[in-house]
This record gives C-alpha cells, sequence and structure tokens, in this order.
C-alpha cells in the first residue's frame, strides 16, 4: 500500500506530523481522523518524506509483546473496546513500529476484519503463534484468557532469551578485546622495536621473525586483511541463509562444547512453552506442532518438527515421533509420553517447559563460571606470546653482555 505524509492538530492545538499506510487519500485522513486528530494536509510520501526503517534483528522483542498482551487484558478487563484499547495503546508504547501496526490493524478492525486476521497481516511484529491464540480466542469467546496466557509465554521466553545471551555477551566481548589488543601490539608495539632488533648483531628467534613477519604484513597489507575478514563474513552470512548453511549451523549450535548443551535445552524449554500454549488453547495438535517448527530458530529442531508434524497426523504418537528424531534428551520423550497415557498433554509440556526453563538458568551459570577463566587463558595465550616475541632478544642479548 502506498504511503502518505499528513500535517495534523491534536485537541489541544498542537501540530503533529506524520506518516500512514493506507489505499487512498481518503482512507489516509480516515486514518489519522480516528486517532482524535484534525487533518490539515495529506500527500503522497516521497523519498525524501517517506519513513525509513533501518533495524537489526527483530522489530519487536518478546517483552515488548508481553507489555502488550498485559496491557490490552487490563483494558478489555476494564470494559474498553478493542479498537479503543488499540488506540490508546499505539498512542502511548515506546517501539514505533509496534505503533505503526497497532493503527493498521485498529483500521483494519474498522474495515470489518477480525482482530486475529489483522494482526496476521503485521507478520514482521506479530508472531504466528500470538495470531494463532487470538484467532483461537476469538473463535471460543475467550480471547482476554488467550492474550493472558500470550502475556506470561512471552514473558518466559524473554527471561530465558535475556539468559542465553548473557551468556553469549561475555565471550564475545572478551574474543572482541583480545583480537583488538593483539592488532595493536603487531601495528604499534612490535615495529617500534624494529629498529633495535635490526641492530642487534644476532639470530632472532624464531617466535621472533614469526611476529615480525607478521607484523610487517599486516602493517603493509592491512586493507587485504580487512578485504578478507569483510569478505569471510559476507560468505558466511549468504551461506547460512541457504539451507544446508542452516542445517550446517543448527548442526554446530548443538556440539559446540559446553553451548551445545545450553542450546539443546534453550530449544527444548522453547518446543515444550509453545506447544503447552497452544494446546491448551484448543488448537489440534498438528497445527500446533507445525506453528512451533516455524518459531525454531535452530534448522535442526525446525526440520524434526515438520516431520513430527507430519508423523502424527498420520496417527504415530507424539512421543514415539519426538523419540525417532533422536535430538530431544530422554526426559522430553519420557514426560510427553506420560502425558499422552494420562490425558494431560498440556499439564506434562508446562511442566517440562518450567523444568527446561530452570535447566537453562542453571547452564547458563555453568558455561558462564566454565569461559571466564578458559577466555582469560586464552587472551594471555595470545598477549603472552606477542610479549616473548619481543622480549625474547633482549632477554638473549642482556645474557650475551653478562657473559663477556
Amino acid at each position: 500500500m502506498p504511503e502518505y505524509t499528513y500535517v495534523a492538530q491534536d485537541a489541544n492545538g498542537k501540530e503533529k506530523k506524520g506518516n500512514v499506510v493506507a489505499d487512498t487519500p481518503q482512507m489516509a485522513v480516515e486514518t489519522v481522523t480516528a486517532e482524535g486528530l484534525v487533518v490539515l494536509s495529506v500527500k503522497e510520501a516521497n523519498a525524501l518524506t517517506r519513513e525509513i526503517n533501518i533495524t537489526f534483528g527483530r522489530l519487536v522483542k518478546p517483552r515488548d509483546l508481553s507489555v502488550f498482551c498485559r496491557q490490552f487484558v487490563s483494558m478489555l478487563s476494564s470494559g474498553v473496546t478493542v479498537i479503543a484499547a488499540l488506540d490508546m495503546l499505539s498512542g502511548q508504547t515506546e517501539n514505533k513500529y509496534m505503533a505503526k501496526a497497532l493503527r493498521e490493524v485498529q483500521t483494519d478492525i474498522m474495515k470489518g476484519e477480525s482482530l486475529g486476521n489483522a494482526m496476521g497481516r503485521q507478520k514482521k511484529i506479530f508472531p504466528q503463534i500470538m495470531v494463532s491464540m487470538v484467532k483461537a480466542g476469538e473463535a471460543s469467546g475467550k480471547l482476554e484468557i488467550a492474550f493472558e496466557r500470550m502475556s506470561e509465554h512471552f514473558e518466559k521466553a524473554a527471561r530465558t532469551e535475556g539468559m542465553v545471551r548473557k551468556a553469549a555477551m561475555y565471550p564475545i566481548i572478551v574474543a572482541i578485546v583480545s583480537v583488538v589488543v593483539s592488532v595493536f601490539m603487531l601495528v604499534k608495539v612490535v615495529p617500534s622495536y624494529m629498529e633495535m632488533f635490526d641492530s642487534m648483531d644476532m639470530e632472532l628467534p624464531g617466535i621472533t621473525k614469526a611476529v615480525i613477519a607478521m607484523s610487517d604484513w599486516l602493517v603493509a597489507y592491512w586493507y587485504i586483511a580487512i578485504a578478507i575478514i569483510v569478505l569471510l563474513v559476507i560468505a558466511i552470512r549468504m551461506f547460512k541463509k541457504t539451507d544446508n548453511g542452516k542445517l550446517f549451523f543448527g548442526k554446530l549450535a548443538l556440539k559446540f562444547p559446553l553451548i551445545g548443551k545450553l542450546n539443546t535445552k534453550t530449544a527444548c524449554s522453547l518446543f515444550a512453552r509453545t506447544l503447552s500454549t497452544l494446546v491448551i488453547s484448543g488448537l489440534p495438535l498438528v497445527e500446533a506442532i507445525e506453528i512451533v517448527a516455524d518459531t525454531m530458530s535452530n534448522e535442526v529442531y525446525k526440520r524434526a518438527l515438520k516431520k513430527t508434524a507430519e508423523e502424527v497426523s498420520r496417527g504415530i504418537p507424539l512421543s514415539v515421533s519426538l523419540k525417532k528424531s533422536g535430538i530431544y534428551p530422554p526426559m522430553v520423550d519420557y514426560m510427553v509420553e506420560i502425558g499422552e497415557n494420562t490425558g494431560e498433554l498440556e499439564e506434562m509440556l508446562t511442566k517440562l517447559a518450567d523444568y527446561y526453563d530452570e535447566e537453562v538458568k542453571m547452564t547458563t551459570e555453568t558455561v558462564m563460571a566454565a569461559l571466564e577463566p578458559m577466555i582469560i587463558l586464552i587472551m594471555a595465550a595470545l598477549v603472552g606470546i606477542l610479549i616473548a616475541a619481543v622480549m625474547s632478544p633482549m632477554i638473549s642479548m642482556y645474557q650475551q653482555m653478562g657473559s663477556m
């Protein structure tokens, strides 16, 4: 749809400018008017006035969705209509992408669309699990319950994601610092000793020769080093977008020392929590599994769940299919099998999710405790090699002078 730039006044006479997406200028005016503004002018946005959306990662994080769901439930419980609630939330949310999406959802509802269908059009903002939950809530007349469950789901997802990010942040920062320190020593420190090394009438140690050669190359051909790094990053990113690349990095993430167990437990937590939420809401098991598959970031689990959905649709029990995949810990197969046998699959999945949430927390702490000394040792080794390369000739020279 085309984008329009508008100038309007609010109830206090304050001028407001902004952009709105609509089919026609008249519909753009209606959308802005619905927000309680008096439209002064509307014109189609051009290259200079069009909103530029430069984003990194997701537009809306789980924490944002959790807050939105809780606020929406509170408003609906107070007797506020869906349209009025969307209007208020779009005006107070700090995330501009969500605010824009909520205004468009409000416009679609005013045209006669259901809330679920309107949210389904905002694929970059609202995940499929949320759209399916809303549709199920509308069909059963339990929309408030659906949003309440979604708020809990996204809150726990945000907590789990935060723990995983915390585990990954420290080694990344230390690795960057190590690289920066090493490059600084090769470019600045080693060359400053070159004249002294040249004046020494002695055979330099092998480690010193190697570091000097590396320093000379980096100083002379730094642009080649940067080009190699950039090309390598681009190649890896392009490979990760391919099916083979997604599968390769998915397997690597599960087999990587220390981090592999954390990734496995995180995937199990997400699987159990999401499937539990969907099944409790009344979605058919096969459809719920397909939605869970789409939410998985690891390609190994995504493909396995797609296959599981096909097998369950043919009558194979969920626990049997999960066990056949060979990627889930025995606890998952066991708990799901008990849930199927007792008819309490939803409850068992919830308990399983709670269990793995705690496991993710404990594993994160274990990984952090193991990585900290390991990374410090690696950094010390890198810097130590460079210092040894600089100091070895000087020590040898002092020893020769002392022996005279």
